[in-house]
C-alpha cells in the first residue's frame, strides 16, 4: 500500500487539473482522524478526502459518501468557521515528500481577503492535517496536537509556527544524474536489499515501490546491494529513466491490483510486473486511491461487525457448553437411582427381617446373583417400612432429576448446534447485507437486546431487505441456489425450492442448505458433485478435503415446529464425498 511521495505527485497534479479555483462549499468530518471537503465548480461537485490515520493516511477525490455525526466535532466547526466559502488557489507539493499543502483564498471576520493553508502530512502515525494562516505562516489547529513532550522537533499547537517535517537526505529521483544515483547508491550499507537501498538513496519510494522497479528491471527481488555489478545498475537506471519521463509529463498511470475475487489489495504510482494469481487495471490515481482505500474501508467494517456478533455469539457458547456441563453431570449422578428402587424392593422383600435400630442389613441379592448380598443402610429412627418407603422415594426423586436434567441437556445441545451453526454463517458473510441479516435474526432470538425506545417515541419498524441466495449455473446447465444463513436457508429451502428439486448439505457439519432446480429432468452426476463441491465449500469444513454431503429430493426435507432458524430433518438421502470448490461452476451476481 505505497501511498508514497511519488504517487501524491500524481495525485497532487490531478486535483489541480480538477479543483483549483474550485469553491469550499461544506466541510464534514465523518470520523475522528478524516476530513471531507465538498467543492463546487462550474464541471461538478467533487468530494476531496483527506485522512491523518496511522494505517489509511491520504488524500484523494472519492465518490463515497460516510454518514457524519449529528454533532459536528470541533475541529469541523473550526474548518467551517475558516475554509467554508474561500476558493482553493492551488494544490503544492514540496519535492517528493508525502505533504500536501492546499492554499485556500477566504476571508476573515472583518470580510478582509486572507489566504489559509491547509497542509495534509502523510507520514504513518505521525500523520496530521494542519490549518495554518499565510504569510505569517501561523498554526490556528490540527486535527492532531502535541507539544514538545511528544516531538522535539516541533509543537503542533494553536499560535505556534508552523515547522514542515524533517527534510529528508535523499535525491529527487526525477532530477537525480545517473552519476548522482549511483553515488547515492553505493554510499548505503552493503548488505541492504537492492530495493531498501533504492528506497534510502530515492525521495518519494517506498519499499514496495522500489521492490517493483527492481522487477520491472528484470532483476531478483532478493538481490542485496553488495551483489550488484555494473549490469544490474545499469539495469535499474534504464527502467526508472522512461518512468521519470511519463511523471514529469504527468503521464504516469498509477496501477491496482485486485486477487482474483476482485477485491484490491494494493496499488502502485506506476504499473508493474504482472502476476497470474491477480488482475490489474491502470487508471488515474485519485481513482485508484478511492477505489483501493473504499473496498478496504468496507472490509475493515465487515470485519468489525462480524467480530461484534462473533463476540455475542463465542460468550453464548461458552455459557451453555458450562451449563451443559452441569447438566451432564446431574443425569449420570441421577443415573445412579436404580440402586436406590434396588434398596427399597429388597427390603420390602425382607421387612419380617428388620428390627428399628439397626444400623444397616446384610441381604441376598435375587436380582443378581452373582453379587450374592448386599450391605443397605437403614435409619435407626424409622421402622422397616419406613426404611423401604424412604428409599423409593429417593429412587423416583433421582429418576425425575434425570428425566429434567436429560431434557435440559438435549436443548442445551440442541442450542449449542445452532450457535456454532451462526458462527459458521458469520464466516461465510461477505458483506453488510449477509451480516445486518444474521444480526437481525440473533435479535429475534433474544441473543441481541432491542435498544430502548425514548419516552414518547414509537419503536421503527425494521425494513427487511430481501436478499437473494447465492446463484450458480452448472457445467451441464442447471441453476444451483445457495443459501448464506439461516434466514435464508429457511427461505430456500421451505419457499423457493419445488419438492422435485435437489436438497443438499454437508453431513452432520454445519453449512448452507444447497438446491439444484430440476424443472422436472434427471440430474447428471457431474452437475450433482458441482453443487456438493460448493455445499462443502459453504460449510465449516470449507478448510477439508474428503467432505462428506448429504443429498436428498426436497420433499423429504422438513422442518420440526418450534425449531431454530436454518434447522430441518430429512430422509431418504445418499451421501457423497468431495473437496470443497467454489468455482466448480459459474456463478450469476445477486442483485
Amino acid at each position: 500500500m505505497p501511498f508514497d511521495g511519488l504517487f501524491l505527485y500524481n495525485v497532487c497534479h490531478e486535483l489541480n487539473d480538477k479543483l483549483s479555483q474550485g469553491r469550499i462549499e461544506k466541510i464534514y468530518q465523518p470520523a475522528r482522524e478524516e476530513i471531507i471537503l465538498i467543492v463546487n465548480k462550474p464541471t461538478g461537485k467533487y468530494r476531496l478526502l483527506l485522512n491523518a490515520n496511522a494505517q489509511n493516511a491520504r488524500v484523494h477525490l472519492t465518490s463515497q459518501s460516510a454518514p457524519n455525526p449529528t454533532m459536528p466535532p470541533m475541529f469541523c466547526m473550526f474548518l467551517r468557521k475558516h475554509l467554508e466559502g474561500g476558493k482553493i488557489s492551488g494544490f503544492y507539493q514540496p519535492g517528493l515528500d508525502r505533504v500536501l499543502d492546499i492554499r485556500v483564498d477566504c476571508r476573515d471576520e472583518l470580510g478582509r481577503p486572507t489566504e489559509k493553508s491547509l497542509i495534509c502530512e502523510i507520514m504513518g502515525r505521525h500523520s496530521n492535517i494542519i490549518l495554518v494562516s499565510q504569510p505569517d505562516n501561523t498554526i490556528l489547529d490540527g486535527i492532531r496536537r502535541y507539544g514538545h513532550a511528544v516531538s522535539r522537533h516541533r509543537e503542533v499547537l494553536p499560535g505556534q509556527p508552523y515547522i514542515p517535517p524533517p527534510e529528508p537526505q535523499k535525491a529527487n529521483p526525477l532530477t537525480v544524474l545517473e552519476d548522482d544515483f549511483r553515488e547515492a547508491l553505493m554510499d548505503g550499507q552493503l548488505e541492504d536489499n537492492l530495493a531498501v537501498a533504492i528506497q534510502k538513496s530515492l525521495d518519494g519510494l517506498s519499499i514496495p515501490t522500489c521492490r517493483e522497479l527492481v522487477k520491472l528491471a528484470g532483476l531478483n527481488s532478493d538481490i542485496i546491494l553488495d551483489h550488484c555489478g555494473e549490469h544490474e545498475l545499469r539495469s535499474i537506471w534504464q527502467t526508472w529513466q522512461p518512468l521519470t519521463s511519463d511523471a514529469r509529463d504527468y503521464k504516469l498511470q498509477t496501477m491496482l491490483v485486485c486477487n482474483r475475487r476482485g477485491e484490491p489489495v494494493e496499488f502502485f504510482p506506476f504499473p508493474v510486473v504482472m502476476d497470474e494469481q491477480f488482475t490489474y487495471t491502470t487508471g488515474q490515481a485519485n481513482e485508484t486511491a478511492d477505489a483501493f482505500f473504499s473496498s478496504k474501508h468496507d472490509r475493515e467494517t465487515i470485519n468489525k461487525q462480524r467480530n461484534q456478533l462473533l463476540g455475542i455469539i463465542n460468550k453464548e457458547v461458552k455459557r451453555l457448553q458450562k451449563k451443559l456441563a452441569l447438566q451432564r453431570k446431574s443425569v449420570t449422578e441421577a443415573e445412579a437411582s436404580d440402586r436406590f428402587r434396588l434398596y427399597g424392593e429388597l427390603l420390602k422383600a425382607n421387612i419380617y427381617r428388620l428390627e428399628r435400630g439397626m444400623q444397616d442389613i446384610e441381604l441376598e441379592n435375587y436380582h443378581d446373583p452373582e453379587a450374592k448380598t448386599v450391605v443397605i443402610p437403614l435409619n435407626k429412627a424409622l421402622s422397616a417400612s419406613e426404611n423401604a418407603q424412604y428409599y423409593f422415594k429417593k429412587y423416583n426423586k433421582a429418576n425425575k432429576t434425570r428425566k429434567g436434567a436429560g431434557e435440559m441437556a438435549q436443548l442445551s445441545e440442541e442450542e449449542l448446534e445452532y450457535l456454532v451453526g451462526v458462527q459458521t454463517t458469520l464466516d461465510l458473510a461477505e458483506n453488510m447485507d449477509d451480516l445486518t441479516e444474521i444480526s437481525q435474526e440473533l435479535t429475534k432470538q433474544g441473543y441481541i437486546k432491542k435498544p430502548p425506545v425514548k419516552p414518547g417515541k414509537k419503536r421503527e419498524k425494521e425494513t427487511k431487505k430481501q436478499i437473494k441466495p447465492l446463484q450458480y449455473i452448472s457445467s451441464d446447465g442447471f441453476t444451483v441456489l445457495v443459501g448464506k444463513n439461516n434466514h435464508q436457508n429457511d427461505t430456500l429451502t421451505l419457499r423457493l425450492a419445488e419438492d422435485s428439486d435437489i436438497w443438499l448439505h454437508t453431513c452432520k457439519i454445519p453449512g448452507s442448505h444447497v438446491i439444484i432446480r430440476t424443472t422436472g429432468q434427471e440430474v447428471p452426476q457431474k452437475t450433482l458433485l458441482e453443487a456438493a463441491a460448493v455445499a462443502a465449500y459453504y460449510s465449516r469444513a470449507r478448510e477439508s478435503s474428503n467432505v462428506p454431503v448429504d443429498y436428498t429430493l426436497r420433499k423429504h426435507v422438513k422442518k420440526p415446529n418450534g425449531a431454530k432458524p436454518g434447522y430441518v430433518i430429512y430422509e431418504k438421502q445418499r451421501t457423497v464425498f468431495v473437496d470443497p470448490r467454489p468455482d466448480t461452476m459459474q456463478q450469476v451476481e445477486r442483485e
